[in-house]
């Protein structure tokens, strides 16, 4: 007998804040992702073999309202200290990359951390390399605010939407005093 898989509804709607494309994806439980627009809009097809092999998309900017996030993104995007807590999620990943990611939630907006501060927050201290790997694996950037994480050298490191973005998006939440002299690879 064989067994047919589930078709897992995946919503889309993207957003243009600040000259940007973000596209806001997720289903019916929450938000599972946030493309940059370097992404160009797809999602990564790995990802989706693993955790949604059986799928089809809907474009329905309705979910995202009703979810909140799009109100919550302008208002983040306008300047504003939001607080992204409210927005139902449903996190795609494996259980060590999902408690990294909520340790992401748990930085407040206008503060930053290191990679090693976030591995003792999620009580992994000796994980400061693979909590980094699961930082990179973040599917909702700003949501879950991967960008609030530096180098313990103070730098700016390893962002997947660029450290040219990351920089901007802690500007925007008054944080100015990281340097910019990182690199695109991880510096834990």
């Amino acid at each position: 007998m064989t067994q047919t898989l589930k078709t897992i509804e995946i919503f889309h709607h993207t957003l243009n804040v600040r000259n940007r494309d973000w596209t806001l994806w997720a289903s019916k439980k929450g938000l599972i992702r946030i493309s940059y627009q370097e992404d160009q809009g797809v999602l990564p097809a790995s990802w989706l073999k693993t955790y949604a092999p059986s799928h089809q998309f809907s474009e329905d900017a309705g979910i995202f309202d009703q979810f909140g996030a799009t109100q919550l993104l302008e208002s983040y995007f306008n300047g504003e200290p939001v607080s992204f807590s409210s927005i139902p999620l449903d996190l795609w990943g494996t259980p060590f990359q999902q408690e990294v990611w909520m340790g992401l939630a748990g930085i407040p907006h206008g503060a930053i951390v290191t990679y090693k501060e976030l591995a003792v927050s999620i009580g992994r201290p000796q994980a400061v390399r693979a909590v980094g790997a699961a930082n990179g694996q973040n599917p909702l950037p700003v949501v879950l605010p991967c960008h609030r994480v530096i180098g313990t050298n103070g730098t700016l490191t390893g962002y997947r939407g660029g450290l040219k973005l990351k920089q901007e998006l802690l500007k925007l939440e008054g944080i100015t005093n990281v340097g910019a002299a990182g690199h695109e690879r991880f510096a834990f």
